[in-house]
């Protein structure tokens, strides 16, 4: 029986879920403006394992949000899940942090573009089918009116990069899922058991997060 821990921390959103055999049995996560992921990721696994009478030990994986997003948030994320894996000596699983967005909708027909805020006018995106299969390369980019001219089917936009084009994306062909802001670890649960099941894991002594960008510090 494989027990997953799964961490969502590339946004705002620090996201915990418990699952066994890909379905999520418990989830504990908050979205604060401030990034609470250092105070929070440590309490909220140790609830969730009290909570549902599991030890570290009984724990088969640990999945972790490889990003793009937050580069503190991802930093803290991916320490903590590689820490957890070397000391118990279990694998580590990397899963898509703009495929969890998508997840998070189904669709009958179209597109999905995630849309992670990048700053400024700038987003991270990815698109995909309604399979959810990734059919574009991840970008970081600015989008203005002209963007996605090219497609001509509904595009179903998802996450909290979507908020600054409201009005710039006006075609009626944007559909925008205002209610889907942040991935959460509840939608990596199916993702981390397919790869748990065909050993897809990366390395814990070398894997680091997709920035995608690089990092630049401001005042």
């Amino acid at each position: 029986m494989a027990i997953i821990l799964n961490l969502e921390t590339a946004t705002k959103n620090c996201s915990v879920a418990l699952a066994i055999e890909g379905k999520t049995i418990a989830c504990k996560e908050i979205a604060e403006q401030n990034f609470s992921h250092a105070e929070k990721l440590h309490v909220f696994i140790e609830e969730l394992l009290t909570e549902n009478n599991l030890k570290f030990s009984d724990l088969s994986a640990i999945a972790v949000s490889q990003g793009p997003g937050s580069y503190t948030g991802l930093r803290i994320g991916v320490s903590s899940a590689k820490g957890f894996c070397y000391a118990l000596n279990i694998p580590l699983i990397a899963i898509d942090t703009l495929q969890l967005l998508a997840k998070q909708i189904q669709i009958e027909e179209g597109i999905i573009i995630s849309m992670i805020d990048a700053r400024r006018m700038e987003v991270f995106t990815a698109i995909y089918n309604k399979n959810y299969q990734q059919i574009r390369n991840t970008k970081a980019e600015i989008i203005d009116e002209n963007s996605y001219q090219e497609i001509s089917e509904k595009i179903h936009l998802v996450g909290d990069g979507t908020e600054k084009f409201k009005n710039t994306l006006t075609h009626e062909k944007f559909i925008f899922h205002s209610d889907v802001i942040f991935p959460s670890a509840k939608e990596m649960s199916g993702l981390s058991f397919d790869k748990y099941k065909q050993n897809d894991f990366v390395d814990v002594a070398y894997f680091e997060p997709y920035y995608l960008k690089d990092f630049v510090l401001t005042k």
